[in-house]
């Protein structure tokens, strides 16, 4: 009804809710008047939350950047799965391993590959990533197969050389 209060008034500012857990991700980047970005999940990220508890997981595994852009960067691996990519808010691709800051040369797919533990083992599958994923320098992985991976072999993703190693 025209002359209404309220009907061309804004919307109310988000606010999260108590229980929603954004610290170190980049959903905690929230606007000052507390509207998320875009595209940005407020919900707990699955590899750094043990549900259970509430309590953030210890890395079993990590990434260490050896050869590209900011060699000595370190990426935890905390969960069973976790995806190497590159960040895109427009298309809600939140990878665990975020390369974007590090692959200016954009040589890194938004879901480039995924390493999986399971009973102690680790293996690692190439996501149908543009330029590939290897292990040791080997062949290119086929996507849809894993390989194995071992303390200290090193990955290649686009032109970041990563070196894996398991932490416990």
């Amino acid at each position: 009804m025209p002359g209404d209060a309220g009907s061309d008034s804004q919307p109310p500012a988000y606010v999260p809710p108590p229980s929603a857990d954004v610290s170190g991700s980049r959903a905690a980047h929230v606007t000052s008047v507390g509207i998320p970005p875009v595209g940005v999940d407020l919900e707990p990220n699955r590899n750094s939350v043990n549900a259970d508890q509430g309590r953030p997981r210890s890395a079993h595994a990590t990434l260490v950047i050896e050869r590209g852009d900011s060699p000595g960067t370190e990426f935890q691996l905390t969960g069973d799965e976790s995806i190497i990519g590159r960040w895109d808010a427009d298309n809600g691709v939140f990878p665990d391993v975020d390369l974007d800051a590090f692959d200016q040369d954009a040589k890194v797919s938004r879901r480039h590959a995924r390493i999986r533990r399971s009973n102690g083992s680790y293996v690692i599958g190439d996501l149908g990533s543009t330029n590939g994923a290897y292990v040791n320098c080997g062949r290119r992985l086929i996507p849809g197969n894993a390989e194995m991976l071992k303390d200290g072999d090193e990955v290649i993703v686009g032109k970041t050389f990563l070196r894996f190693k398991i932490t416990h």
